[in-house]
């Protein structure tokens, strides 16, 4: 890795680490660092636990748990410098151990974590916010469990076990973390190796083509498919453009999909009853990113030819800045979704609204990022 010297007009090489020298604790560090920044990890994530022991006849704990986007649990096992030899038994178990909680016990479990580490807030509210579902669809932990390794070094042992695990249909990846330095800076980089990302939206596709889901409803299964179809062809659509806001995210079964700029997100959304692109702050309970670039409003709305909305969403941890589809086009489209012959519309609508949506607020946002 290196850092870039734009004074001089070249690079300077950073110095690999490993995590032992720079006294580096895996609980007290690695693990803080992913708990506070999930976004790390390629997804959004809501961490619902950490150093979890609520298993029935055992002391065992597990590390980091998560819920995805599809309201899936998601184990998180941290390791430094090492793996080590046991590291997906381990997980495994975990997993096992996790695949019979239900609704009510998660929302538990996640409570007990705001109890301890938040002020007064509350699971089931939290949980509903970030799935943007309502309070009569929150099914958690219907499908298999999802595997996260995080480590600087991976044995042959695991690797070829996860690889293993894989072609069978069971969700793991393996993120590589890498300190550097350079003088008295220390950085991190964290990638994920396995499944490489370009490969793991193919691999998703050919799961789910083999494999027959027994408790969704036909409706459920067209829908999830039809949305990985649109985001794939959208992605495809971006790279005929030479636009690269998609490259490294993978089409999912999602309504919205966007990419990362610092602690925010900026994404595309089907909504409901609209389509809009957006800046969405998912961690934002005390306001400080939404009041840092709302003080820049108007420099942000003279430079974009459209009406932005500005939702500070007090009774939230999350907040957003939007800019909707205007009421004409959306006349055309609404309702239309399900119709691929639509998509085409709103592909080019998409595209032309964030290019200038992004034009227009991500120079404020990083101004606001050195501010906070």
């Amino acid at each position: 890795m290196y850092k870039i010297n734009k004074l001089s007009n070249n690079v300077e090489k950073l110095e690999q680490r490993l995590f032992r020298d720079l006294n580096i604790r895996e609980r007290q560090h690695l693990q803080e660092w992913i708990a506070k920044n999930p976004e790390m990890l390629g997804e959004d994530l809501l961490i619902i636990q950490k150093e979890f022991d609520g298993f029935n006849d055992t002391n065992e704990r597990l590390d980091l748990l998560a819920i995805d986007k599809n309201g899936g649990l998601v184990i998180i096992e941290n390791k430094l410098d090492d793996t080590g030899r046991d590291v997906v038994w381990q997980a495994l178990k975990y997993a096992s151990y996790c695949s019979t909680l239900t609704t009510s016990q998660i929302i538990k479990i996640f409570q007990s974590y705001l109890d301890k580490w938040s002020n007064n807030e509350d699971a089931k509210q939290n949980l509903l916010d970030f799935l943007e579902k309502n309070d009569d669809e929150l099914l958690l932990n219907k499908n298999d469990q999802r595997i996260i390794f995080v480590a600087n070094n991976y044995r042959k042992e695991v690797t070829s076990t996860v690889l293993w695990l894989l072609r069978h249909n069971i969700q793991v990846q393996c993120f590589r973390a890498t300190p550097y330095s350079m003088s008295d800076d220390v950085f991190l980089q964290v990638e994920q190796i396995i499944p490489l990302p370009e490969t793991k939206e193919f691999m998703i596709d050919a799961q789910e083509k083999e494999k027959e889901v027994q408790d969704k409803s036909k409706n459920i299964q067209e829908s999830e498919q039809r949305l990985v179809k649109f985001w794939s062809q959208f992605k495809s659509k971006l790279t005929e453009q030479k636009i690269d806001y998609l490259d490294r995210v993978a089409s999912k079964t999602e309504y919205s999909i966007g990419f990362w700029k610092g602690p925010s997100k900026f994404a595309f959304c089907l909504g409901k009853t609209n389509f809009r692109v957006e800046l969405y702050i998912p961690n934002d309970t005390n306001k400080i990113y939404f009041d840092a670039i709302f003080r820049h409003k108007s420099e942000v709305e003279s430079s974009f030819d459209g009406i932005i909305t500005w939702e500070r969403l007090d009774t939230k941890k999350a907040s957003r800045v939007r800019f909707d589809m205007p009421n004409e086009l959306l006349n055309k489209l609404e309702g239309k979704f399900n119709d691929e012959i639509y998509w085409g519309d709103l592909f080019n609508w998409y595209i032309d609204a964030m290019q200038r949506f992004f034009r227009a607020v991500n120079p404020v946002w990083e101004r606001v990022l050195k501010e906070v």
